[in-house]
């Protein structure tokens, strides 16, 4: 009993070693995996899909059954080694249609789906790539806010954020080096600062959401999770076929520090944490200047909740139709949503409109927004996601978005920064994540 205390105070990452009572192959990763690393094994035939597939087998029977990550497991992925991530293991987060696995959800109404026949756009997309599907992970219930039984592997007690809750924390726990999400308002961002990993928001658009179940034909938008900012840098070269953005020294970029401090919810350690990571980058030669309109990022923060919440009640109408059988927060969303005028919601997407093309012109001259990530640590307790706000006005502008890991509050919480690019503008957004994330490891 004291030491699975122990572990729920502290988490698995640093301290899970070798494999599980009867698991046999090779020792399970200590913590998150690096892609870039397992692609140079993989080229230079240190290692083979084969051993690939076999290592994350290892991680997950050593840690699945705290962290639950996972809602289903292919036993046998075929271990091809053609593109240029051949061989590497891929998690996906379960409204993602992968052929011959049901996309489930998070939700009892579809418990009995039938195996879906083709991929989702987006899993095509990785499988050209080179990217083998392993598997299904944990999402909230309809992407939104009820949470599944996913843990936070940094701290088993914590909540490691939502909606794509099982690919950060298969990719915390080194259950596969790169995993799928998808963000309405802050279901990938949230849950990389809370388990201490990197992600990265596409572009609204910038890739079709066929055969992914959304909220929100406005704000819906494809994510990915690694390691670290260098590995996503790797992996956004091997889907689009541009030019790895990790693979040379940047130079320092000129950020906008935005504090969220108008919206009232940045917590102390996180305010200390950003405040001091924007120290460290000017030291290292950035050029950090103040977010001159933090009053008009409040206000995408407003029209965000009711645009997403009209949509998602049409998006989800058949779902509303049987709201009894929904928990009470998405029903609530869908409710709302149905009351609004139309009116109140063509009024926020034009506000919108009018706040992209003012923060367009006000950050034009700049590589990156950078801030903080979420409010402050993951919430103590797996009832709750943590709140998205952070997020929802970057995400109501359909941006990209990186989030850089390795800061800390005092416990030892992850807490991460996001960097906020421009549309379409994921090369230079990813180049100055590499720039940053090297900056405050020290490797400037």
């Amino acid at each position: 009993m004291a030491a699975r205390r122990e572990r729920e105070r502290h988490g698995l990452l640093g301290r899970r070693r070798g494999l599980g009572s009867g698991v046999t192959g090779p020792a399970a990763p200590r913590g998150p995996w690096s892609l870039r690393e397992l692609h140079r094994d993989l080229r230079d035939g240190r290692t083979t899909p084969a051993d690939a597939l076999a290592r994350s087998r290892a991680a997950v029977a050593d840690t699945e059954s705290e962290v639950h990550a996972w809602v289903a497991r292919d036993p046998e992925p075929e271990p091809r080694a053609t593109g240029p991530l051949g061989g590497v293991p891929l998690g996906v987060k379960d409204i993602i249609d992968v052929a011959g696995f049901p996309t489930r959800c998070g939700t009892s109404l579809r418990e009995h789906a039938a195996p879906a026949g083709t991929d989702a756009a987006i899993v095509t997309a990785w499988r050209r790539a080179g990217a083998i599907p392993v598997g299904k992970t944990v999402t909230t219930e309809f992407a939104y806010f009820s949470p599944g039984p996913t843990r936070n592997p940094r701290a088993l007690g914590h909540t490691p954020g939502g909606s794509s809750s099982g690919s950060a924390a298969a990719v915390a726990s080194g259950h596969v080096p790169l995993a799928l999400g998808t963000q309405t308002a802050a279901s990938v961002t949230r849950p990389a600062s809370y388990c201490g990993v990197a992600s990265l928001v596409l572009t609204h658009g910038r890739i079709p959401m066929t055969g992914t179940a959304g909220l929100s034909p406005s704000f819906d938008s494809h994510g990915l999770y690694t390691a670290g900012v260098t590995d996503l840098a790797l992996a956004w070269s091997a889907l689009t076929g541009e030019a790895d953005p990790g693979a040379t020294a940047p130079r320092p970029p000129r950020l906008l520090l935005w504090t969220a401090k108008s919206l009232g919810v940045v917590e102390d350690g996180m305010r200390e944490a950003v405040d001091a990571a924007a120290r460290r980058l000017a030291d290292a030669g950035a050029v950090v200047d103040a977010f001159p309109e933090e009053g008009l990022v409040a206000e995408a923060v407003a029209a965000q909740k009711i645009v997403m919440a009209y949509e998602a009640a049409r998006e989800r109408a058949a779902e509303l139709a049987v709201a009894s059988r929904l928990s009470e927060q998405l029903a609530t969303l869908l409710r709302s949503g149905e009351a609004m005028a139309p009116a109140e919601y063509d009024a926020a997407r034009s506000r919108l409109a009018e706040i992209g093309s003012a923060l367009t012109d006000l950050s034009a001259s700049y590589d990156a927004v950078v801030g903080p990530a979420a409010p402050g640590p993951a919430p103590v307790g797996l009832s709750a996601t943590g709140d998205p706000i952070l997020s929802r006005p970057w995400q109501a502008l359909g941006l990209p978005v990186v989030t850089v890991p390795g800061t800390a509050d005092a416990a030892g919480l992850p807490l991460g920064v996001q960097l906020v690019g421009r549309a379409c503008g994921e090369h230079a957004l990813l180049t100055a994540g590499c720039w940053t994330e090297s900056a405050l490891r020290g490797r400037e």
